[in-house]
């Protein structure tokens, strides 16, 4: 404790959490655009409790990964080759990763633009178990997790600084969880456009994978930009409406 005392009284330190919380904050945009999207396949009243279960194992695989720092940095050591490129344990699962959510949001796309004939049949493609939702925020929830933790290991030394920039940044992503998945649910274009950006972020990973980095700067940018187009189309359907209604 007095060690991290010592350290918050230091100015470096402080703008090494700050920028560190920024960056893991920005990092759980991913995850938390992925859990609002399952989370609202579920019935709503489990919901809630499927979100605080999806970030609180996103916390649990973060914090026990900041306690094998050595073994994580690790990771990045080539172990396979393959056509005269090297894959390390975090490129396999970055692929692995980036796979299962160009699959995901394929998948999901498929159904919101061709739902079937049978309304039986699109009823439960709609409603998912709560086992095979958490299931799968299980799984993103690891990949994201190395990737966050990574990035935090290249930023600063000290784990304190760390594990408090990690807490915090879940937090953050619980308290927009509920807000973020009831906006989506209620306006359903917002659905096809964050399952736009769960593909372009699943085809980021992959290329990551395969050493074809992508700075995060323009992923974010193209998404911000995205959204910004998406609300003005959204305040234009607004007002016509609202001139049809009065006409």
């Amino acid at each position: 404790m007095e060690n991290l005392v010592t350290l918050l009284s230091e100015p470096s330190a402080w703008m090494a959490l700050f920028t560190l919380i920024v960056m893991e904050v920005v990092l759980g945009i991913d995850n938390l655009i992925f859990v609002s999207i399952l989370t609202n396949k579920l019935p709503e009243a489990q919901r809630p409790k499927a979100r605080v279960i999806g970030l609180s194992l996103a916390l649990i695989f973060r914090l026990a990964l900041l306690g094998t720092v050595a073994i994580i940095v690790q990771l990045v050591e080539p172990v396979i080759t393959l056509l005269d490129h090297s894959f390390s344990w975090r490129d396999i699962i970055l692929i692995a990763g980036g796979l299962f959510l160009v699959w995901k949001a394929t998948k999901e796309i498929h159904h919101s633009v061709d739902p079937g004939d049978d309304d039986a049949d699109a009823k439960n493609v709609v409603v998912s178990s709560f086992a095979t939702v958490i299931g799968q925020i299980l799984v993103l929830d690891l990949v994201f997790s190395i990737d966050s933790i990574i990035t935090a290991v290249g930023m600063t030394d000290h784990i304190s600084i760390m594990v408090i920039a990690v807490v915090t940044a879940v937090i953050a992503m619980l308290l927009a969880a509920g807000p973020l998945s009831r906006f989506i649910e209620a306006n359903p274009t917002i659905v096809m456009l964050a399952l736009g950006f769960l593909l372009m972020i699943g085809m980021t990973l992959i290329a990551d994978g395969f050493g074809v980095h992508v700075p995060k700067g323009y992923i974010y940018a193209a998404m911000a930009f995205s959204a910004f187009v998406e609300l003005l189309n959204m305040l234009s359907r607004k007002r016509r409406k609202k001139k049809a209604s009065q006409a």
